[in-house]
């Protein structure tokens, strides 16, 4: 959107001196910034999503007790495996509400990468790239928005719910598409009303005399830095002035549906997201951590596997009902699988060979089994999906081009999907 003058100066104080006015006047904090085949892709795409919704589970969701287990296998465990609603496919003993509704599923079965740790797994999956230092690359969200535009001139373009740190949220996009963070779904956008004693007339009178600063600073110093801050500066005002605010309120949202989605941070977040879907937020990102099981597996995966099969059979029959699920693609996702070996301490050791993702709505054919693993699920041995093939299968639901080319600051062409191939055949 903007190109940087390499005469320039730097707008590092600057930057810093907006996101620190932002922060005390407003009370909003944002996530750190830190060729033929393109053509045909984008002329043939059939999706129907017009938003995302993410769900990540992080630290890396088991396999085989989820999505891909091994009923009769050594190494299946103590994870007892049920049938879905589709003949032939089963999942672990935990997902009871999502095996009712494995026809309106696409299981992914087949990704796999050589990330193995969590941090460079979950910026890989988020980016498609591997985290290098002298880059960082944006998220799937910001680049969602970069090349679809915001769906919602009020709201933000993308939204994080439970990331915590780490994320590369915008990266070289700057920050005007940075994801707007929410630490807690329970709370929304926390501080974004002005103290009691800072009335609307003073309040006003301080957003004027930023503005006169901000506009003579982005007159001298004309950098996509400085534009971006301003921007994003200008759209948090906005929103705190403006009545879709109350869309990140789901104290609003009546008891029982708050309770048929488990009024823990996850369910609620799931909520949310539905919320900000419904008011045309193109992506929403939803965590849950828990998943790094190398302990005591057996006795945690219920837990936490019950709170993913509640929340997100809550929110798959929610859009359904509400004639959203067509335009909104749910996604599940993971950094990566684990070992079908069973270690010492009774749990599973991080495994980057084989793992499940799960695709929903967005006009993707439901009761499809993608890909296969072995009779372990230790290696992939039909259909090997690539995470990029993965991101760039969002993106083709979404009708975009995943080899489109965007350039960095200093210059350098990078695409969405990183040279992957969208999964065409997913969908109706």
């Amino acid at each position: 959107m903007f190109e940087i003058n390499r005469q320039e100066v730097p707008s590092t104080s600057r930057r810093k001196f907006m996101e620190q006015t932002a922060r005390q006047l407003l009370g909003v904090s944002f996530l750190p910034l830190m060729a033929t085949q393109a053509q045909g892709a984008s002329s043939r795409s059939k999706g129907t999503a017009k938003q995302v919704i993410y769900l990540f589970m992080d630290g890396a969701m088991s396999q085989l007790d989820t999505f891909d287990p091994k009923p009769g296998s050594e190494v299946q465990g103590e994870t007892k495996t049920i049938d879905t609603n589709v003949a032939g496919v089963k999942f672990g003993q935990n997902l009871p509400e999502l095996a009712k509704m494995m026809d309106q599923l696409v299981l992914i079965r087949s990704l796999s990468t050589q990330t193995g740790d969590h941090d460079g797994g979950k910026y890989l999956m988020r980016t498609g790239y591997k985290a290098i230092a002298s880059t960082r690359h944006p998220s799937l969200g910001p680049w969602i928005q970069k090349l679809a535009g915001k769906g919602n001139e009020i709201l933000p373009g993308s939204v994080v719910i439970g990331g915590g740190s780490g994320h590369p949220a915008a990266g070289y996009l700057g920050a005007q598409y940075a994801p707007v963070p929410i630490s807690d779904a329970r709370r929304g956008v926390e501080n974004s009303k002005p103290p009691k004693y800072l009335t609307a007339e003073r309040f006003d009178n301080r957003m004027r005399l930023t503005e006169r600063f901000d506009r003579a600073f982005e007159n001298k110093y004309r950098t996509a830095q400085v534009s971006g801050y301003a921007d994003l500066y200008r759209e948090a005002i906005s929103l705190m002035r403006s009545d879709e605010l109350a869309v990140f309120d789901v104290n609003q949202e009546p008891e029982k549906v708050r309770k048929a989605y488990g009024e823990d941070g996850f369910g609620l977040g799931c909520l949310l997201a539905r919320r900000l879907v419904e008011h045309g937020v193109r992506f929403v990102e939803v965590n849950l951590g828990g998943w790094d099981m190398h302990t005591n597996l057996f006795s945690s995966m219920a837990g936490r596997a019950q709170v993913l099969d509640k929340a997100v059979a809550t929110l798959l029959a929610d859009l359904k009902s509400k004639g959203l699920l067509d335009q909104t693609l749910v996604v599940v996702g993971t950094e990566f699988g684990r070992t079908p070996t069973i270690n010492q301490n009774a749990g599973r050791d991080h495994h980057p060979g084989a793992y499940s993702c799960v695709l929903a709505g967005g006009g993707v054919i439901g009761g499809t089994v993608y890909g296969e693993t072995d009779k372990e699920a230790r290696t992939v041995e039909k259909d090997p999906v690539s995470v990029q093939d993965f991101n760039s299968t969002i993106a083709y639901a979404l009708g975009l081009d995943p080899s489109e080319e965007i350039y960095s600051p200093d210059q350098r062409p990078f695409t969405l999907g990183h040279d992957g191939e969208p999964l065409m055949q997913l969908f109706g």
